[in-house]
């Protein structure tokens, strides 16, 4: 049986059920690399130059540590997944930039994601991706449909349960093949509800950004995340805020930080990688938006490979104080 490689970082959380459909499907096994360590971050830093963004290092660091573990490593490249809304460079060029940086890889297994070429040139790409595995058209259209489902099914579960993408692929996938769970969706206290908004390899990594949910959470908090959206909520948000879409996945920053603003919600935590260009402007927008509404306290974190713990901590515990004098000053004034 052929296995494949996917490594734990960059798209994984937007697409992993999908992915493992697709090739299991074809008969393939799927191989997931660890959660986030030290030694991967190091690893894969030591394989590019000092400029690259954090989320591209964690990812070298995945693909390193998967290279005697499979025949393929599966990394696509997604230039668009919406009608004239442009992905950021590093996706664009992971494939051919992995093949570089880590010569001894595996076969990479890479497909073009660009709608913006038509549905049928993105169904040819499919095509090409499924004969690695079978040369019968309908096994693979038959497959490209499953995978399909289980990415709506993903996405249907997380905005109708409140569920992160780890909590999702644990209900959906088994927990076998998930990060050990440390946060609940589920508060008892009534501290405050918090939003963190951000890309999901930033959210969910509880490497890079220091376990940040399950501080939140054992704070007291009720946490919300970009994925317990609906589609129409965040687009909404993003007509309000900027007209129309640039950036793919701009929805994870620029939509979801205007609809939480918008909700009066206790606070709004965003989360951004050093260096990153997009995520700047598009943080730049919702600060711009908090700033304007001034009913919700806004906070942005930046990380990179030398984010220290105790910086985040102390930072987040000063937000936290803050709200919880607001909140109280509040009632206060209601009584």
């Amino acid at each position: 049986m052929i296995r494949i490689g996917i490594p734990r970082a960059l798209l994984y959380y937007q697409y992993y059920p999908m992915w493992k459909t697709f090739f299991q499907e074809l008969g393939a096994e799927v191989v997931l690399s660890s959660p986030t360590t030290q030694t991967m971050l190091s690893s894969g830093a030591s394989r590019v130059v000092a400029d690259t963004c954090l989320p591209v290092k964690v990812f070298c660091g995945h693909v390193l540590s998967l290279v005697k573990e499979c025949d393929y490593i599966f990394i696509p490249a997604i230039r668009s997944v919406q009608r004239r809304v442009y992905n950021c460079a590093k996706f664009l060029g992971l494939p051919d930039m992995t093949k570089a940086v880590i010569p001894e890889s595996p076969p990479i297994l890479d497909i073009d994601i660009d709608v913006n070429k038509g549905k049928r040139v993105l169904y040819q790409a499919i095509y090409k991706l499924g004969r690695h595995f079978t040369w019968d058209p309908l096994k693979v259209r038959r497959a490209s449909i499953a995978a399909w489902q289980a990415h709506l099914n993903y996405r249907e579960l997380m905005s109708s349960h409140s569920l992160t993408p780890p909590q999702a692929i644990e209900k959906m996938l088994g927990s076998s093949e998930v990060e050990p769970k440390t946060h609940s969706s589920h508060s008892t206290s009534t501290q405050g509800t918090i939003a963190i908004i951000g890309h999901p390899y930033l959210l969910y990594d509880e490497h890079i950004n220091h376990r940040l949910i399950h501080r939140l959470e054992q704070a007291g908090n009720k946490v919300l995340t970009p994925e317990m959206l609906t589609t129409e909520e965040l687009e909404s948000a993003i007509v309000k805020l900027v007209g129309r879409a640039y950036w793919t996945y701009e929805e994870e920053v620029v939509g979801a930080g205007g609809h939480y603003l918008e909700s009066r919600i206790g606070g709004v935590i965003g989360i951004m990688a050093f260096g990153c260009g997009p995520d700047s402007l598009m943080m730049d927008v919702v600060r711009r938006q908090a700033a304007r509404l001034n009913t919700t306290p806004f906070m942005s974190l930046t990380l990179e490979e030398h984010t220290a713990e105790a910086g985040v901590v102390t930072r987040l515990e000063a937000f936290l104080d803050m709200i919880y004098r607001r909140k109280r000053k509040q009632v206060e004034v209601c009584v």
